[in-house]
């Protein structure tokens, strides 16, 4: 009887959190997205610029033809392992694959929380929470009290190999680890073979698909899993 208290008890305080997150992480979201147009839109009336309408528009398809695949492509692959509380957080903070995916993927690595879970969900808030203090913290020691120190005594060639390979080892270790903390064989076969296939092959081939080639390898890499997918009977006997 106390388990199952205690169980319906965390149900509601997760749907109660669940719903807290998505009221003000929306309305958190509509304020940002406003304070940031707050600035073009002054320039806009107030700075004499002569910009038109038609520039405006020629211009915002022109970042959307460039950008425009991501608006799609992140949130449904960043969901999985975030969940919709830590989605809010991240979307506002910035740097989601190079910093905050890798900090909540560690965190529910380091308990044992598999992702999509409330366990894991609770992980990636709070780990995106620590990783933008530590980076707050970061910046306000290294670039705002210490950075001309530091950039005058660290060697330029260092600074230059570091620029070359920081991101590719960053990346490569998120790879890894979400191999590791998923733990789907197949689809990872499958995600590696379609990105080689695209990298090496048909963009080589047909250069001007390079723009979409990330959108095409995670939409073939979800179809492609989803057809050799392992079937259970259940499955097997509702599909005969």
């Amino acid at each position: 009887m106390t388990t199952v208290l205690a169980a319906t008890r965390a149900d509601d305080a997760m749907l109660k959190f669940d719903q807290q997150t998505t009221r003000y992480g929306s309305l958190t979201m509509l304020a940002g997205l406003v304070l940031s147009l707050l600035g073009p839109l002054y320039l806009l009336v107030a700075g004499q610029l002569e910009i038109t309408g038609s520039m405006v528009w020629i211009a915002f398809l022109a970042v959307a033809a460039t950008f425009g695949v991501f608006w799609i492509v992140e949130p449904l692959t960043y969901y999985p392992v975030l969940g919709s509380a830590a989605m809010y957080q991240a979307f506002m903070i910035g740097n989601i694959s190079n910093k905050l995916l890798p900090a909540a993927i560690v965190a529910q690595s380091s308990i044992n929380a598999k992702p999509g879970t409330r366990r894991g969900d609770i992980a990636a808030v709070m780990a995106i929470c620590g990783a933008a203090t530590v980076h707050l913290l970061s910046l306000l020691i290294f670039v705002g009290i210490f950075g001309t120190w530091l950039v005058s005594i660290i060697p330029a060639d260092f600074v230059e190999v570091a620029r070359t390979y920081i991101l590719p080892s960053l990346l490569g270790a998120v790879l890894v680890q979400s191999i590791v903390a998923m733990k789907q064989r197949r689809t990872t076969i499958v995600a590696i073979c379609v990105a080689l296939l695209l990298q090496f092959v048909i963009v080589p081939l047909v250069p001007q698909v390079a723009m979409f080639a990330t959108a095409a390898a995670v939409v073939a890499s979800i179809a492609i899993s989803w057809v050799v997918r392992e079937r259970t009977n259940t499955e097997s006997i509702s599909v005969n």
